[in-house]
């Protein structure tokens, strides 16, 4: 599994996207809460309750959102 941390403009980390040896993703803010799943297979990203909410990888966008 590897690991991107995501940071805002003041260089403080905001989130994670963890990568799977499968291609999935697993989207967690600051304090490793879980805020989303994307699936390349299916081309769907889904919040941290498995509602659909994007045909694409909208990761980022939820651990930005999450911040507000």
């Amino acid at each position: 599994m590897s690991r991107q941390t995501m940071k805002d403009a003041q260089f403080r980390i905001i989130g994670y996207i963890d990568t799977r040896s499968d291609g999935s993703q697993v989207a967690k803010d600051a304090q490793f809460r879980t805020l989303g799943y994307y699936d390349p297979r299916t081309n769907q990203t889904k919040d941290a309750q498995f509602r659909v909410i994007a045909h694409a990888n909208l990761l980022a966008s939820l651990i930005a959102d999450s911040r507000g």
